[in-house]
Formats: C-alpha cells, sequence, structure tokens
C-alpha cells in the first residue's frame, strides 16, 4: 500500500506516517482525532478484502480486543473504511527488535528480552490463541525498553485466504524464515511459536539466522530437513545452557520441544539470572541434550523476514 494514504482518515484516525509494511498489511502511525492521541494503525492489503473476510476480521478483531497481558500490544479499536478493514493498536515509539539484529547480543540480555514475550504467548496460548507470525519486526520496543509483541491473529486471520502459497514471503501463513516445519505442512501448534521464538533467540545471540535460502522453497526444505550450524560456531563461549534451549525449541518434531511457553520462559530465566546455571535444574526443563555441532551450511542467503 503506497504513501498516498499518508494524510487520509480511517474513521477517526488520521494517517500521519508509515511505520512498516509486510506482504499481508501496512502500518502507520495515525492521529486519534477523539483521544488526542497518536495509535499505530494497521490497514490490510486490498488484495484480502472480501465479504466473508471482512465478517471474519470482525469475529477476530473482537477476540484480539480481549487480550490482556503486559507485554501484548493492545488493540483499541478495529473497523473498515471503505471496505479496507484496519486494526488499531497502541502506539510504541521504540522500534522492534528487528532494529537490534545483526550482530550478536549478549545471551542473558537476549534471554531477559525474550522472558516476557515467552510469558505473553503462553498467556495467549491458554486462551487457545496462536500467534503465528512470531519474530523481531512483530516485537516491539516501549520508551522503557520493554518489549511487547504485536500482530496476535493476523497470520490466522489471513490464513484462509491464502492458499500455501510458497513464493509469498509472509503472506498468511507466516514469514518462511522463522516458520516451524509442521507450519510449512499446515499445521500450527503451540509449539510452532516455541520454534519461532527459538529462531528468534538463536538470531540475537549469533546475529545470524538459523536457515536461509535465496526461496521461501528453499529455506522450506532447510527448516524440515537440515541442520543449523552451532550456535557456538559464531559465538564460541556461549554457554552449554543456552545452547541447549536453542537445541530443544528449534527441535524437527513439536513434541521434542518445550512443552509449554511456561518451560521455554523458565529456561530463559535460568539462563538470565545465573552466569552457571545448575545443570540439574537446566535438565528438569530441557529434555534433550547438545547434539555434536553441525557443519555450517553454505553462505546464508538473502532470505527475508518480512
Amino acid at each position: 500500500m503506497s504513501d498516498q494514504i499518508i494524510g487520509k482518515s480511517f474513521g477517526r484516525y488520521q494517517i500521519t506516517a508509515r511505520l512498516g509494511e509486510g506482504g499481508m498489511a501496512s502500518v502507520y502511525k495515525a492521529y486519534d482525532t477523539r483521544l488526542d492521541r497518536s495509535v499505530a494503525v494497521k490497514i490490510i492489503h486490498p488484495a484480502q478484502q472480501n465479504e466473508q473476510f471482512l465478517r471474519r476480521f470482525e469475529r477476530e478483531g473482537r477476540a484480539l480486543a480481549g487480550l490482556n497481558h503486559p507485554n501484548i500490544v493492545q488493540v483499541i479499536d478495529y473497523g473498515d473504511e471503505g471496505g479496507i478493514p484496519y486494526l488499531v493498536m497502541v502506539y510504541e515509539p521504540g522500534g522492534s527488535l528487528k532494529d537490534r539484529t545483526g550482530s550478536p547480543m549478549p545471551h542473558r540480555q537476549a534471554a531477559r528480552m525474550l522472558i516476557p514475550i515467552a510469558r505473553a504467548l503462553g498467556y495467549a496460548h491458554q486462551v487457545n490463541i496462536i500467534h503465528r507470525d512470531v519474530k523481531p519486526s512483530n516485537i516491539l520496543l516501549t520508551e522503557s525498553d520493554e518489549p511487547m509483541l504485536s500482530d496476535f491473529g493476523i497470520a490466522k486471520l489471513l490464513e484462509d485466504q491464502s492458499a500455501t502459497n510458497l513464493t509469498s514471503t509472509g503472506t498468511g501463513i507466516g514469514t518462511p524464515n522463522y516458520m516451524a516445519p509442521e507450519q510449512w505442512e499446515g499445521r500450527v501448534l503451540p509449539q510452532s511459536d516455541i520454534y519461532a521464538l527459538g529462531v528468534v533467540f538463536y538470531e540475537l545471540v549469533t546475529g545470524r539466522l538459523p536457515f536461509t535460502g535465496d526461496t521461501p522453497p528453499a529455506v522450506m526444505l532447510k527448516h524440515i530437513t537440515g541442520n543449523f550450524p552451532s550456535p557456538k560456531t559464531y559465538v564460541p563461549d556461549l554457554p552449554d545452557e543456552a545452547v541447549r534451549i536453542i537445541y530443544t525449541a528449534l527441535a524437527k518434531s513439536p513434541q521434542d520441544r518445550f512443552t509449554s511457553m511456561a518451560d521455554f520462559a523458565a529456561a530463559l530465566e535460568a539462563v538470565a539470572n545465573s552466569p552457571t546455571a545448575p545443570a540439574a535444574d537446566m535438565h528438569t526443563q530441557v529434555r534433550v541434550s547438545i547434539p555434536p555441532p553441525a557443519v555450517p551450511a553454505a553462505a546464508p542467503g538473502t532470505g527475508s523476514d518480512d
């Protein structure tokens, strides 16, 4: 959606600037003329519009507005303008976690950043909502650097509108670089979010994605059958406890991952709060040992995560 929408109004929200764009929607900063405040407006791309979708959008919008967690960006309104659906969310001015990727982050800092996100996902799973598109650009930051998870339910909302199209990055089914093996097969489980958050943790501590490719099908094949380079390849002094978390979260089979986001959060807390977490404590939460380091793959491709 082009920037010609800037200056237009969606309901009482006047669009002032573009914040970002993905395969399914664009996000704009807007001015709420009734409450005199800045908000974020996510506008669904026109290709998604039809009467059935608008009905589903209204139903899902109500469900998303009912999510109440301190680390989930709150949906405060929804509607459609001339048949173009939009969600209105709290505006977070600190950018996104994507801005912090590209170089290794200290593992304790990365763990502390993701603990609130794991808890937020755990809360959503308890009310039977799976995010489906966990990635750094969907983790926003407040002015005080508190992480906030956004875009709940968007992938689910658009899922039935698009066939599984492996050439359309980020459309409907998720974002290829963060998708669990079962997602490529059309199955989505709470453990699919665990896998995606594991990819984010790997990316933060190494500065690299575990799997990349020049096309979504190439990325798919690596997620389903490939071995990722050990994070110690890039961060030799990374503690074994952090490595175990990555291998558990990125297990190919959902049942080999953490059993819940609560377990994932507990493992991250152990790493974040103890320089040498007791092995016995870690084994109560991590059910696999560290495999032998995989032979690093060929030089990463240019896969996009948006």
